[in-house]
């Protein structure tokens, strides 16, 4: 897609980010015009509507708030209407995936509801990409049928100057992945053995390697780390790939970010996140497991609005933050990632089994998160590793009362 001066482009990443780089100057050399959000993603919306974006970059977090935003003003709407709207989101998305474009699936429903969707994201979006981690496959689907606008996933490091894959805006069958390799990239799966990924396996999934020209040649003053990443001319990721026998790349979990229970059950905690974050009582969730325990807990912002809610309904009264600490709402909270892992078919050692409600969303200043909402896992344990003591010890105490009786 060709940027011309009349573009704005909405800047959300922080400015050393590759992608955020890349896209600043392609506009700049093209004489278009870059915009910056004001920090508080809570607002995002109030900067959409000022700046009137043509291309928005962000994380999947970005969506996921937009996404909650169209969902809450769909539940303020008439049942009448909002049976309409379903009605035409699934003719729109019949349409597409018959092999329509989205400008061509459905005029009539862009017209007649999908308008007043992209006038919530200031009008002019042309195309909204999505990058810095995984998407759902429910977010991205919603988007492209209702934004009025191409939607696209990649995938990239620093290390590759950006976009080793890329998504293609009227492909369907790319939802929920990150593309394809992109011009001058291989891309390769190497086995991990001892998490049980094998490239040779059904799903082909692997450690993500890649090599071509945009790939670095190397770090800075720091040979040991650049010949530990660097084999063979082969730039390890330390991304976990999944890939479909014609080349689709799909990322589903970080090397790092797996760990092993006391029974010896592996777990992916990243997915599990992607999972226990869509009830609508749940804001943000991280997930934590201890190799010397047989059970996951976790650590849930629950949502003020929503908790607000059902604290309402069921007899409950107080601050937001004094609702948080009510057994009742813990009890639900577990209710729901339950129902969560159920629907998603988890394994029996991936259910939660005990979680702590902090009303606090987890943030920059107490180093939770990085400023492109990545969550910076050995500080949230640092930060929240009393209560993660506490929590496990009731739960072994209350093991060992069932096994009493």
């Amino acid at each position: 897609m060709q940027m011309s001066t009349e573009d704005v482009f909405l800047s959300f990443l922080p400015l050393a980010h590759i992608l955020d780089r890349m896209i600043e100057e392609y506009f700049f050399h093209k004489g278009a015009s870059v915009g910056y959000y004001h920090g508080d993603l809570n607002a995002l919306r109030d900067d959409l509507m000022e700046l009137k974006p043509t291309l928005l970059v962000g994380v999947p977090r970005v969506y996921e708030k937009i996404y909650e935003g169209i969902l809450k003003a769909l539940a303020d709407l008439r049942p009448l209407r909002r049976v309409i709207f379903n009605a035409l989101y699934n003719r729109k998305l019949a349409g597409m995936k018959a092999g329509y474009t989205q400008k061509t699936a459905s005029p009539f429903a862009d017209m007649l509801a999908f308008r007043k969707v992209k006038a919530r994201l200031g009008g002019r979006l042309r195309l909204l990409i999505s990058g810095g981690a995984p998407l759902s496959t429910e977010i991205e689907e919603f988007m492209r049928v209702t934004s009025c606008a191409y939607f696209i996933q990649g995938y990239g490091l620093t290390e590759t100057l950006g976009p080793s894959t890329v998504g293609y805006p009227d492909d369907m069958s790319l939802v929920g992945t990150a593309g394809v390799a992109a011009t001058f990239t291989e891309l390769r799966l190497e086995e991990v053995p001892e998490m049980g990924y094998d490239p040779l396996g059904v799903p082909s999934r692997g450690e993500i390697l890649i090599r071509g020209s945009t790939v670095f040649t190397g770090y800075y003053k720091n040979p040991e780390l650049t010949n530990e990443v660097m084999v063979d001319g082969w730039f390890h990721t330390g991304d976990i790939g999944e890939m479909t026998p014609d080349g689709i790349l799909k990322v589903i979990d970080r090397k790092k970010n797996i760990f092993k229970l006391s029974q010896g059950e592996y777990v992916a905690v990243e997915y599990l996140e992607k999972v226990y974050v869509f009830p609508p009582i749940i804001e943000d969730i991280w997930v934590y497991g201890d190799s010397y325990k047989s059970m996951l807990v976790a650590v849930v912002n629950p949502h003020e609005e929503n908790t607000m809610k059902w604290a309402g309904s069921n007899g409950y009264k107080g601050s937001f933050s004094e609702i948080c600490k009510s057994e009742g709402l813990k009890e639900h909270v577990l209710k729901e990632l339950a129902a969560a892992a159920q629907k998603n078919k988890l394994r029996g050692f991936e259910y939660i089994k005990g979680v702590v409600l902090d009303p606090v969303p987890f943030d920059i200043e107490r180093d939770l998160v990085t400023a492109t909402m990545k969550k910076r896992r050995n500080y949230m344990l640092k930060y929240y590793q009393p209560e993660i003591d506490k929590l496990y010890k009731a739960l072994e105490g209350q093991r060992a009362a069932n096994k009493a009786k």
